[in-house]
Order: C-alpha cells, then sequence, then structure tokens
C-alpha cells in the first residue's frame, strides 16, 4: 500500500505511468536491496495487478502532502 504524490502531463494514460512505476520500482528494489525484496515478492512479482488513482484538484498541495506524511508505515 504506497500513497504517492505525482504531478505528470495530463496527455499521459495513468495506466502507463503506474505500469512504469511498479515496473521500475520492482526492478530497482531486486537489484539494490535483494534481502527487502524476498520479504515482498510473491510469485515473482512485487505490486498487484490493480492500482487507484485519484485527482486532488481544488485542494492545497501542502493538505495532501501533510495527509500522505501522517499515513502510517509497516511495522
Amino acid at each position: 500500500h504506497v500513497h504517492l504524490l505525482i504531478n505528470y502531463p495530463p496527455k499521459l494514460a495513468i495506466s502507463s505511468l503506474v505500469n512504469s512505476l511498479k515496473g521500475v520500482s520492482g526492478r530497482l528494489l531486486r537489484r539494490d536491496r535483494p534481502d527487502i525484496a524476498v520479504r515482498y515478492y510473491y510469485k515473482g512479482v512485487l505490486w498487484s495487478p490493480g492500482y487507484f488513482a485519484n485527482s486532488c484538484g481544488g485542494a492545497p498541495i501542502s493538505v495532501i502532502r501533510q495527509y500522505i506524511e501522517q499515513q502510517q508505515t509497516p511495522g
């Protein structure tokens, strides 16, 4: 479960953005932190196939950033 605040070009499909983020982060984790990767990989994949995306139009970025920063981290 990950919260991200991303500013991206409106012509970029959100599915392409998510696929890139999942692919690159998975490869980097396997390469740079195999000790952590083995704990989270399930059947050879790090991420589940789904995702949720929402726009935050109208809300101040500072409020959204604060919300994300206050989320619990796994123990």
